[in-house]
């Protein structure tokens, strides 16, 4: 059987959620989806210090200087052009566009106003690093947070989502993204679980992950209902567990058969295998979700006993157990839906306070959680943006998109605790201490589970050294 018929073969016995299990297969057995290349064989290049990523991703733009990085100058010179305060140097017209700071003031001209503060910040944790107010539950934790507050990107739409997870502007094409990288380099943790999963809505320029790695590398979109959680998980009409048990075994003999016609076909071999990981699969994603044996203790850790956090609250917990179970990569996309929930150009306080009670408190009962357990060694907690907002007021109460200046954070994973790394100046406009493009971010996590990327390079996509990264050693433990 040649490569072509084999892959036809394939396809059609690869329908639905079993084609995304035999992908899955296939891939770790050292097979691509086109035969052109013949992936890692799933170790890491050194010795890791993290098992496992949960990417948390606020969609629209969070304002770094109403969450972890405070600029009480805008406050100090807030309704005064920059002109006016000792700051005037910092607005660049070659780096960022003069109407992004302007508004009207009332007598028909335009003029560069400063934004105060919409909220305010205190000290948390022995490590005193300040945090709003409108964060209380992630600040109870911040002395497990990494907090790198001098990210800058290029792409200044929101385009820049796929940038952020790929590295690469939307207007290069596309590329594969962080979650596909870690797909693509590493093993299984656990083979009754895909291990790459994504929760949450996501736009159209950041739905694909695989790319040129090819689909098999594709997140495995689930949703945080047992009943239901995974598509094709379940066939059109219902059969009993008995009904399933024999069906499987029938085909289990059929494959047998096939196997002993094509003893030396090692896709077959991973065909047959795929259908006993499918299986599996149905059986393990609805448990993971299920939290019915969890305490009502631990579930009111996440907020799910509160209506503003309970979705929120259930996906954190389902990343919990699932990483908990051997699954690598946990994205998780807040907001998505037109620009994003986050994208704040006007009512900014009333934006960012809804958005940030519906995710304080389960990002901060995840991290407790996982440190309770002895899981938050093993595992990376990312919180990210795709950029943060304008110094300067947009209208009379928003900001606009800033891609010159903004804040992540990290936790867990042999990273250092209570630290803050990098700097922006004294209004948030430029990054002016440690400054790390969006694919830092990318290396520290790939070094961190012991990837070294360019040993993950395909032959004829060499990936330019922007794409790479760095490792932000200045946080690593």
């Amino acid at each position: 059987m040649n490569m072509n018929n084999r892959r036809t073969f394939l396809a059609d016995f690869g329908m639905g959620f079993t084609g995304l299990a035999l992908s899955a297969m296939l891939q770790r057995d050292g097979y691509s989806s086109d035969g052109n290349w013949i992936p890692p064989n799933g170790q890491p290049h050194f010795p890791p210090k993290a098992k496992s990523v949960i990417w948390l991703f606020m969609n629209g733009g969070v304002s770094h200087m109403e969450s972890f990085d405070p600029k009480p100058m805008l406050t100090k010179y807030g309704g005064k052009t920059i002109a006016e305060t000792p700051f005037a140097d910092a607005q660049d017209p070659k780096k960022l566009a003069l109407e992004r700071l302007v508004v009207p003031d009332g007598n028909g001209n335009q003029r560069n106003l400063l934004y105060p503060l919409q909220i305010e910040f205190q000290k948390h944790g022995q490590s005193g690093i300040e945090v709003s107010d409108w964060f209380p539950h992630v600040a109870k934790q911040v002395d497990k947070l990494a907090i790198v507050r001098s990210m800058w990107t290029t792409d200044s739409n929101h385009g820049a989502q796929a940038q952020f997870h790929s590295g690469r502007h939307q207007n290069d094409g596309d590329f594969p993204n962080l979650g596909a990288w870690v797909h693509y380099g590493l093993g299984s943790l656990n083979d009754n679980l895909p291990q790459y999963i994504s929760i949450g809505n996501r736009e159209y320029w950041n739905k694909r992950d695989g790319h040129y790695l090819g689909p098999s590398h594709d997140a495995v979109p689930m949703r945080v209902d047992p009943n239901n959680p995974l598509d094709f998980s379940r066939p059109e009409r219902t059969f009993s567990a008995q009904s399933q048990v024999i069906g499987k075994d029938l085909i289990g003999r059929l494959n047998a058969l096939r196997g002993v016609e094509y003893p030396n076909d090692p896709e077959m071999a991973a065909r047959i295998a795929s259908y006993e990981l499918a299986f599996r699969m149905q059986q393990s994603i609805p448990e993971a979700v299920d939290f019915s044996k969890e305490t009502v203790e631990t579930q009111a850790l996440y907020g799910i006993d509160k209506p503003h956090c309970r979705d929120f609250g259930m996906q954190m917990l389902a990343a919990r157990r699932l990483v908990e179970r051997g699954v690598r990569f946990v994205q998780i996309q807040h907001g998505a839906g037109g620009a994003g929930a986050w994208d704040a150009h006007g009512g900014l306080k009333a934006n960012h306070s809804s958005n940030a009670l519906a995710v304080d408190q389960p990002i901060g009962g995840l991290l407790e959680d996982l440190e309770r357990r002895g899981l938050l060694d093993e595992t990376l907690v990312v919180f990210a943006s795709e950029f943060g907002r304008t110094p300067g007021s947009q209208g009379s109460d928003g900001r606009d998109h800033h891609i010159y200046g903004f804040t992540v954070w990290m936790a867990g994973g042999g990273l250092k605790r209570g630290v803050v790394h990098g700097a922006t100046d004294e209004i948030g406009f430029h990054a002016v201490e440690n400054r790390h493009y969006v694919t830092d971010i990318h290396a520290t996590i790939l070094h961190q589970l012991g990837l070294d990327s360019r040993r993950l390079e395909i032959p004829g996509r060499k990936r330019l050294d922007i794409d790479h990264g760095k490792p932000i050693y200045e946080i690593i433990a």
